[in-house]
């Protein structure tokens, strides 16, 4: 505690004590004097003396209400700080912001007097210098100028007859009224008058001039002095010793000398490599410009909770701080699964106790980085941090702002460099009563009477803050957050997150921190079991045949499937499939032999389909277009004994040990087969189908699916869609792709008439009346852009892709159509695994909903650990639509398909999908994309997913795939690939447009390196984009240029003169980045004035951000003289028209002048 809180406190108590003949006498009211207060005057005595003794000096020669006298001479220009360089520049970018305003408000009860406040500000200005400094710039570089006369922005408004609704609102407006870093004041007193005795008083200043600790001796002193001007006694205030020039000159020392030397080392090490952007899964796309648009939710742990952390760090001879920070960084790792955590924390700047006393920007920064490996338990990771933080210490007056110029981080206007979250702890002091304040109470200021106002925060300088206040026996604090990245709702659940973690880490502080609990038990009901009861009854004894066996009992004459001309009825069908599965007996075919089937798109496709289920046996899906090396794995490695095919087949077929069934002219063979149901031995628990879907090592994988999933499957769509929306069903898809198993087993068990399809884009020469589409978002795209869905069509469904909204609008115009769904399942899970339906008019990004019937989806993390809702994990499946495993593959199977963690019983398993996503509050889910399309490019985990859902929103894109290749200098870049909507991928005057478009949504690491244009896209066998088969771009440049490319244009000659003299260098490349050639901040500045010197207009510094190499930076120019012009132009006519229109009105008024006059 220093003096000025000493005499604060004693001031509270209505303690006196003055210096008689070199003693110390003390005076207060009757049970004041506690023995605390001797305790803590003794404690203070030599010092309290000596300073008494000066007051008393000063007192004799200057009259009480005379102006404080300046302890020191300050010179009227001096150069910044670090610090304040760095706010300064902050200011320059957005001077519009106020951010960094800082406020103090409360109704006075017993402290009225107008007059005797405005001479305590004044004397406060007059007592610290910096409180009346402004700073100017010359040339870019600004510089500190001191106002000689204190100039105090003092006002008094009438607040008589106003309600406490409208002091509020003119309280917050004070409050974001922004500052005038180079013209100043930038301290600012508002008096709202109310009864003769209440007063509201609002004190803002700008943080440049003013750090929560300058904060603190501010409203220590502001009482103090108040109750000197009523009382005309000697100001018991501190003489200042030093001022912020000192601090100035004492940094810039330490910088110039070895142990600045080693503090950069230090940080140069601790810092090393390519840092992680903490990246917390957001509510917002994140602006491609850093916004400051913040807000707070407050908390306050219960006092056990306190009692037992601090217990806690005793035991373990760590600080509060240590323990709270590393339960932070656990709470951040654990939100954005990086193992890799930086967060900045802040120190006060004072440590040498000559800087106790200045008002003014000392606060320092430090980076605390930490490696957090999920196997290590939080006790290591808490003595790791203790490590980290007393290293830190130890070099902590190296300025922030300067360790980001010498590291030169990848920088990006989206977000701060380093680090983008805060962590605070510090002690209760009596500025925080306005923080903590909840209700409308008065509290002791100095002895003063005090409502506090709480200022709604403008908390956003970082995405994330936490800080915390200690008092005696409480922790209380807010998380601050920026609102254009989260929600009110989704911080609220990261509060409750905190406090069960801290709750978890005082029960078993040796627990990993992968196992430390996060979650409500209420949470972990939701996410765990509320959302996926879909337990309902289904015919568990059925086979999938069997089903459409029913139908053919009911409705044997009914249509079941139709291929151009031909029909079959649902008798007919039966017949010819019974036939066939007759004669497959007759081969062996039975439970769990597998039967492959190579045929084209026919009626016999279906019957021989339903012939080997029929049989009691598995049907094996070949597609003849398929690769004759694929094919021949799929035979190899599901050694089927028998092959259905048709005729036009067989010659391509490759070699082969089955035996052929010639589905084309079997007909004559098993005429005499009996045309009834064949009795078998299979189950549900019996194969179904094997399908071969791609595998990640270039081999297909058999994925084996028994009976009872594709039953499990009719009946949830039969509660989902109604009869007649499948009355007649699109089957477009190929039989190899499990949407197939929806289109063909799904219609044939509801009644309803199978349309057979070469592919969806078949669809316009189909005749047939189609209720129900059920394919992939590309295919639906191109139908709905040649208008080729026809107006029988009820229902779409869509899966396999990510989709637009604007899409799902365009299906939504054709008034036709009354519902589109988008569903999720890999070929793991029976055809589909989650489902929603689409709402018309919808401005969000379509989900993939909730799971179906008899299904259960996990959200987890590394550890199968649930995660929090909106948090980013991988998709786990269970449930009865669960495929059997992979065939022939026990060693996959077995690392794919798991025990359930979350059921005690050991038969229940669930699927790794590999997919990433994420729930919403409603419980619907995010897909994100696949594990495996996620990219890590200079410290930032991006998903491809993300930019190709941005990419899709441009007008003139058809479709588009971003991947990631290496780039000449070993990097990673991003490339996306386009399929205009014109048809010639010719014109490349589409690129830069989609560029821009990119740049005003993403953040500009999100930005691809290079544009490709092409006619179609490669596909798999499923209909899905080939990755593997794009096309590599041609070479270009990637961050720093390694090929110099000498500036053409005269824009770019002219920015590139510019760089040169500013970076003092003799050459720049037009693909060389402005920060990997040392440029900085204030340089910034530079290029940004001589830049508006030449052009003459507003150029946004921002773009300097954006555009940092001169390639970029030159069309951005151009881009905006050409709006200058059309601007112009557009301008130049309107004007042209008014002047007309005044000039035919003005002719008007003088004729009917001149008639009057005759």
């Amino acid at each position: 505690m220093n003096l000025n809180q000493v005499l604060s406190q004693l001031a509270n108590q209505g303690v006196k004590i003055w210096a008689e003949d070199d003693k110390l006498k003390v005076r207060a009211p009757k049970g004041r004097l506690t023995e605390e207060t001797r305790e803590l005057i003794s404690k203070n005595k030599t010092e309290l003396l000596k300073l008494l003794q000066q007051i008393s000096i000063s007192a004799t020669s200057e009259s009480p209400s005379k102006p404080l006298g300046r302890n020191n001479q300050e010179t009227n220009q001096d150069i910044l700080s670090i610090n304040e360089q760095s706010l300064w520049f902050v200011w320059y970018l957005d001077p519009d912001s106020y951010a960094y305003n800082v406020s103090f408000a409360g109704k006075l009860l017993n402290a009225s007097n107008i007059s005797t406040w405005q001479r305590v500000f004044e004397h406060l200005l007059e007592r610290h210098a910096n409180l009346r400094t402004c700073f100017p710039s010359l040339d870019g570089k600004p510089y500190r100028q001191i106002s000689e006369t204190p100039v105090l922005d003092f006002q008094v408004i009438n607040a008589t007859d106003w309600s406490e609704s409208e002091l509020w609102q003119r309280l917050d407006a004070e409050h974001q009224e922004p500052f005038n870093l180079e013209n100043g004041p930038l301290v600012r007193v508002r008096c709202f008058q109310h009864r003769a005795e209440e007063l509201t008083l609002i004190m803002t200043l700008h943080h440049i001039v003013c750090d929560g600790w300058s904060f603190n001796l501010l409203l220590q002193e502001l009482p103090i002095l108040y109750q000197q001007q009523q009382t005309q006694e000697a100001i018991l205030l501190v003489p200042l010793s030093h001022t912020y020039q000192d601090f100035v000159r004492w940094q810039q020392e330490l910088l110039a000398s070895a142990k600045g030397k080693h503090s950069l080392d230090y940080w140069r090490e601790k810092l090393g490599g390519n840092l992680s952007v903490l990246q917390l899964p957001t509510d917002y796309p994140r602006p491609s410009v850093q916004t400051y648009r913040g807000d707070s939710c407050k908390f306050s742990l219960s006092l056990e909770l306190v009692k037992q952390l601090k217990e806690l760090a005793e035991k373990r001879k760590v600080s509060l701080y240590t323990l709270l920070l590393t339960a932070y960084q656990v709470l951040l790792h654990r939100y954005t699964l990086q193992e890799d955590i930086i967060v900045g924390s802040p120190v006060t700047g004072r440590s040498r106790s000559e800087f106790t006393g200045i008002v003014g920007h000392l606060v320092n920064m430090m980076p605390m980085r930490s490696i957090l490996k999920g196997t290590i338990s939080f006790t290591d990771l808490l003595m790791q941090t203790q490590q980290t933080v007393l290293e830190a210490l130890d070099y902590q007056d190296f300025p922030f702002g300067l360790m980001v110029e010498q590291l030169q981080p990848q920088r990006d206007s989206s977000y701060t460099p380093i680090f983008q979250t805060q962590f605070v702890l510090q002690k209760s002091q009596i500025g925080d009563l306005v923080d903590v304040a909840e209700d409308n109470t008065s509290k002791n200021w100095g002895g003063l009477s005090l409502i506090p106002y709480p200022i709604v925060p403008f908390e956003g300088q970082f995405d994330l803050d936490l800080e915390i206040i200690q008092t005696d026996y409480s922790l209380v604090g807010a998380f601050k957050y920026n609102i254009d990245l989260f929600k009110q709702n989704t911080i609220e659940r990261m509060l409750s997150h905190f406090q069960t973690l801290l709750e978890g880490i005082v029960a078993d502080p040796q627990q990993p921190v992968s196992r430390l609990p996060l979650l409500t038990a209420a949470e972990r009901q939701q996410l765990l079991v509320d959302w996926n009861e879909t337990a309902v009854d289904y015919p568990h004894d059925k086979c999938i045949h069997q089903l459409f066996e029913e139908h053919v009992e009911n409705n044997p004459n009914a249509i079941a499937v139709v291929f151009k001309q031909q029909k079959l009825t649902y008798s007919e069908l039966n017949s010819k499939a019974n036939q066939l599965a007759h004669y497959l007996q007759k081969l062996g075919v039975g439970p769990e032999v597998l039967v492959g089937i190579c045929t084209e798109r026919s009626l016999l496709m279906i019957v021989g389909m339903l012939g080997i289920l029929k049989a009691g046996g598995a049907y094996v899906p070949l597609d003849p277009s398929y690769p004759s090396e694929r094919l021949a794995y799929t035979l190899e490695d599901a050694a089927v004994p028998v092959l259905l095919a048709s005729e036009s087949v067989l010659d391509s077929l490759p070699e082969h040990q089955a035996k052929i069934v010639c589905l084309d002219t079997i007909g004559e063979t098993i005429t005499n087969e009996g045309t009834d149901n064949p009795a078998s031995q299979v189950t549900p628990e019996n194969l179904a189908y094997v399908i071969y879907t791609s595998g990640s090592t270039g081999k297909p994988k058999g994925v084996a699916i028994e009976h009872h999933s594709p039953v499990a499957l009719c009946y949830w769509a039969s509660q989902v869609f109604t009869i007649k929306e499948l009355a007649a069903v699109l089957a477009s898809t190929s039989i190899c792709f499990d949407l197939s198993v929806f289109e063909i087993f799904v219609t044939l068990s509801q009644g309803g008439q199978v349309i057979l399809a070469q592919n969806a884009l078949d669809l316009p020469n189909i005749k047939s009346e189609i209720t129900l589409i059920n394919t992939v978002p590309s295919a639906i795209t191109e139908l709905s852009r040649i208008n080729a869905i026809p107006d029988s069509v009820k229902v779409i469904n869509l899966a396999g892709e990510p989709f637009s909204n604007q899409l799902l609008q365009r299906l939504y115009q054709q008034e036709n159509i009354q519902s589109v769904y988008n569903l999720y399942g890999p070929s793991e899970y029976t055809t589909y695994t989650t489902f929603t339906l689409l709402k018309k008019g919808t401005t969000t990004q379509p989900t993939i909903g909730h799971p179906i019937a008899n299904t259960q989806v996990y959200i987890l993390d590394s550890h199968l650990q649930p995660v929090p809702i909106g948090v980013v994990g991988e998709l786990y499946i269970g449930g009865d639509g669960l495929a059997r495993g992979y065939h022939n593959r026990p060693e996959l199977t077995a690392e794919k398909f798991i025990p359930n963690p979350f059921d005690n019983s050991t038969s229940t398993r669930l699927y790794k999908t590999g997919d990433l996503a994420r729930y919403l509050p409603d419980g619907n889910i995010a897909f994100i994309g696949r594990i495996d399309h996620q990219v890590k490019i200079r410290g930032f985990r991006i998903e491809m997913g993300e930019i190709e859902a941005f990419v899709s929103q441009y007008p003139d894109v058809k479709e588009n795939a971003v991947i990631a290749q290496s780039d000449p200098a070993g990097g990673k870049r991003l490339v996306v690939y386009i399929v205009p909507k014109q048809e010639s991928t010719q014109d490349t005057s589409l690129i830069p447009h989609i560029r821009k478009f990119l740049k005003q949504k993403l953040p500009e690491y999100m930005i691809p390196a290079a544009f490709v244009l092409l006619d179609a896209f490669p596909l798999t066998p499923n209909g899905k984009i080939d990755r593997r088969a794009l096309p590599v771009p041609d070479t270009v440049p990637s961050g720093l240029s390694t090929v110099y490319v000498m500036p053409q244009t005269e824009t770019e000659q002219l920015i590139a003169k510019i760089w040169q003299e500013v970076l003092q260098i003799e050459k720049v490349g037009i693909y060389d980045n402005f920060f990997e050639l040392g440029g900085h901040s204030l340089l910034i500045i530079k290029v940004h004035k001589k830049l508006q010197e030449v052009y003459a207009q507003n150029i946004s510094i921002v773009k300097l951000f954006q555009y940092p190499n001169i390639s970029e930076f030159s069309k951005y120019l151009i881009d905006l003289e050409r709006q200058k012009e059309t601007d112009s132009l557009t301008t130049g006519q309107a004007k042209a028209r008014t002047d007309r229109k005044t000039s035919i009105k003005q002719q008007r008024l003088q004729r009917q002048k001149n008639r009057r006059n005759k």
